[in-house]
């Protein structure tokens, strides 16, 4: 009790310093975006290399982060893993993730927001600035919103699975089982699927947005 107390109190810590350095970065990109020139725009030549190399590092990170945990890890880890540890795992590597992009979103919006000022950017750099915006958006919403969410009702029916002796084994097929005579776990089942879904909706949409970008980057390489 003592350590799951500590546990608790330590995730909260790091939850709230996340909290200030994740708003105090949405800031910055929204103040890049709207008012360069307080940032110094007269260096722009000679800051422009350093923040091309930016946005192009953050952006293939939290692409690249997104592509693999939405397509290939998580796939992967469903398939091969026992189910409860399965989503023991996902409690931990998904807040991580959801920062991760998060922060790289922020970085990619503010650099190009810095290059390509809102009052003077063509429709199209409008486009690409709304499009990592929303990006950091819906991360947000998965780091603060779903995920909380989902990972508490997942301890509750992991609670509920284990005093029916489930949640070992590799797949879905023993919880259907149970939950059919069990209207608590049907019921717990459907509101994880709820909240799962939202969060996953979120996930894509944030890729999709990303995708998006890339579309628009690979028009502007010349190779």
């Amino acid at each position: 009790m003592f350590v799951c107390a500590c546990e608790t109190e330590r995730e909260t810590v790091g939850m709230g310093w996340l909290t200030r350095f994740l708003a105090a970065v949405a800031f910055l990109a929204i103040g890049v975006i709207f008012s360069p020139e307080t940032f110094g725009s007269k260096s722009i030549s000679q800051l422009s290399i350093y923040l091309k190399l930016a946005h192009l590092l953050t952006f293939s990170t939290s692409f690249g982060a997104a592509l693999w945990v939405t397509f290939i890890g998580g796939i992967i880890m469903f398939k091969n893993l026992p189910r409860h540890q399965f989503g023991n795992l996902q409690s931990k590597m998904f807040p991580a993730y959801f920062s991760l992009v998060g922060i790289c979103c922020a970085i990619s919006v503010a650099s190009l927001g810095y290059l390509h000022p809102w009052k003077s950017a063509s429709t199209a750099e409008k486009y690409q600035l709304g499009f990592l915006f929303s990006a950091f958006l819906f991360n947000l919403s998965n780091l603060f919103v779903f995920t909380p969410m989902t990972i508490e009702m997942m301890k509750q029916r992991h609670k509920v699975e284990k005093e029916h002796a489930i949640g070992e084994e590799i797949g879905w097929s023993k919880n259907r089982e149970v939950a059919k005579a069990n209207p608590k776990l049907a019921a717990m089942n459907k509101k994880f699927g709820m909240i799962h879904g939202l969060s996953s909706l979120a996930n894509i949409m944030s890729f999709g947005s990303l995708a998006m970008h890339s579309w628009y980057l690979a028009g502007k390489l010349n190779l």
